[in-house]
This record gives C-alpha cells, sequence and structure tokens, in this order.
C-alpha cells in the first residue's frame, strides 16, 4: 500500500498576501500559477495547505 498523498494546485497568485502564506506556498514547491505538485499527506504538509487554502486546489489520492 502506498502512502497518502496530496496533488496540490495554485490557483491563485500570491502577490500581495502575508509572508507567511506565500512562504507556506512556496515551501509546498509551487511558484507559479495552475503549477501543480504531489506532496505526502504528513501533518507538515497539511499545514501549509491550511494556511493557503484560499489559493489552493487539493486532490487527495
Amino acid at each position: 500500500m502506498a502512502a497518502k498523498q496530496l496533488k496540490v494546485t495554485l490557483m491563485k497568485s500570491v502577490h500581495g498576501q502575508l509572508a507567511n502564506i506565500a512562504q507556506s506556498v512556496r515551501g509546498l514547491g509551487l511558484r507559479k500559477r495552475h503549477q501543480t505538485v504531489v506532496v505526502a499527506d504528513t501533518p507538515e504538509n497539511r499545514g501549509l495547505v491550511r494556511t493557503a487554502r484560499h489559493l489552493l486546489a487539493v486532490v487527495e489520492s
């Protein structure tokens, strides 16, 4: 059984957001709008997603 993963897509720009929100998006490995990354479903990554949830689209797999 493979570890759970999250497919995270940056839907809106981080321009004008608070620094901690922009850093959370960067910590997930996202740089550009509509870029998608797959990250492990860990409490740390869930926290980063929760911080920037208004900018992201998330699919669990």
